[in-house]
């Protein structure tokens, strides 16, 4: 379990980055302002992680999902999070798709060369 209650905040130049990003270029936040940002946030995903564990806990489940998430979000009354995210959601899924197909065509054409360097006896 978490020590101090500050280990459960979200590390500062993320939320710095996210802020920076979020703004009007030219804009400027004080610290005390980022800190409180940091602090809401980590509310928001204790408050979102304790929901979406609930969730998953009355439905038989040790593991959160996706899909608890989305749900508790809507039972937060966040509802207008949800097409957003889910739209994220499969970006992302089809990011890690594409790479993993990547991946497996270079070790496959790295095991063919293998094979074929083996096979006319130049290296063994």
């Amino acid at each position: 379990m978490v020590e101090r209650i500050e280990d459960l905040n979200l590390p500062n130049a993320v939320v710095a980055r996210l802020i920076k990003d979020a703004l009007p270029e030219g804009s400027n936040v004080s610290k005390e302002a980022r800190q409180a940002i940091a602090r809401a946030a980590s509310v928001f995903v204790i408050y979102l992680t304790s929901t979406s564990t609930t969730l998953a806990h009355k439905q038989n489940h040790k593991t959160i999902t996706a899909a608890n998430i989305l749900y508790a979000l809507s039972q937060l009354e966040f509802e207008s999070f949800v097409p957003q995210l889910t739209k994220d959601l499969e970006a992302y899924r089809k990011l890690v798709k594409d790479k993993k197909e990547i991946k497996a065509k270079k070790n496959t054409s790295a095991e063919s060369d293998e094979k074929l360097v083996t096979d006319d006896g130049n290296k063994d």
